[in-house]
């Protein structure tokens, strides 16, 4: 667990489904909330479940267990070796990552890295250091999967060209920026940074960038507690704001992609675009430490 982070809760019961009595006490109301919205088993993802859970807080990991249906709760992370396929390390203070992936990708298991992998290219370029193949690795904000921020095929004629783009997110920029960086990169490829600018007010931090591509775009997170994602595409013709609204289907999306590539022995996240992923993240970090 990480604080503000439900991720362990709403990725178990995505795979496993989950018992709605003891989903109601999670302490994250959004999740049992969307979970609700949905049919299970109809909507769970299928091919994998999730065997074994930890947290710091044996507690937490029991209360977690009985919420998405975990068969097995350990002491210690390092006794799920030998015992699972996969890992999801699903904390989101990526200075935590390096120390609990590490055993597992030193045996050769793949891990699903909670955004952000990193926050700084030093930190990834360790972790990748890490595993034998890189293709054990895979992280993402799911909201790279959300169609809801896409531009549609008539959004983007109607608009024309994208020269400029603004991303807005609530929180902090080490845990929440990805949420715009991620997508932005995915849906924009606009190449190489060529100019960035950061800087802070309070707790607001602002990264403003041009791309190689002439694209030109505003990465915002607020540090408030709570309010919407969004992304503002701002084209030739016109602009149109796309918000973020369907955590379930992201999620599960992501999830789908991690668990396929495990098969495969692939990452749908290589290393080169989780390396333009969190340049950016670092880039607004300096303005933060200014």
């Amino acid at each position: 667990m990480s604080e503000g982070n439900g991720h362990p809760y709403s990725w178990s019961a995505i795979i496993n489904g989950y018992d709605p009595v003891a989903m109601a006490e999670c302490p994250f109301p959004a999740i049992p909330a969307y979970l609700g919205e949905r049919r299970f088993p109809e909507d769970q993802l299928r091919g994998a479940c999730v065997t074994h859970i930890w947290t710091q807080d044996s507690a937490v990991s029991s209360h977690i267990a009985r919420a998405a249906r975990i068969p097995v709760v350990v002491d210690d992370f390092r006794k799920m070796l030998g015992k699972i396929d996969a890992l999801l390390l699903a904390r989101d203070d990526a200075k935590q990552h390096r120390a609990i992936a590490e055993p597992f990708l030193k045996a050769g298991l793949s891990v699903y890295l909670d955004k952000p992998p990193a926050l700084s290219i030093r930190e990834l370029d360790e972790i990748f250091s890490l595993a034998d193949n890189p293709a054990q690795i895979f992280s993402c904000s799911a909201l790279r999967y959300a169609e809801e921020l896409r531009l549609t095929a008539d959004e983007a004629e109607q608009l024309g060209p994208v020269r400029h783009i603004i991303g807005v997110t609530p929180k902090s920029w080490d845990c929440y920026a990805v949420h715009i960086i991620d997508p932005v990169i995915c849906f924009l490829q606009p190449g190489k940074v060529h100019e960035a600018e950061s800087n802070t007010d309070g707790k607001m931090v602002t990264l403003s960038l041009r791309w190689e591509n002439g694209c030109t775009g505003v990465i915002r997170s607020t540090g408030e507690s709570s309010g919407e994602i969004s992304l503002t595409y701002i084209g030739e013709h016109s602009s149109i704001k796309k918000v973020f609204r369907d955590s379930f289907t992201a999620f599960r999306s992501a999830l789908q992609l991690f668990i396929d590539g495990v098969r495969r022995g692939q990452s749908e996240t290589p290393y080169e675009h989780l390396r333009d992923v969190v340049q950016l993240i670092e880039m607004g970090r300096r303005g933060a430490d200014a």
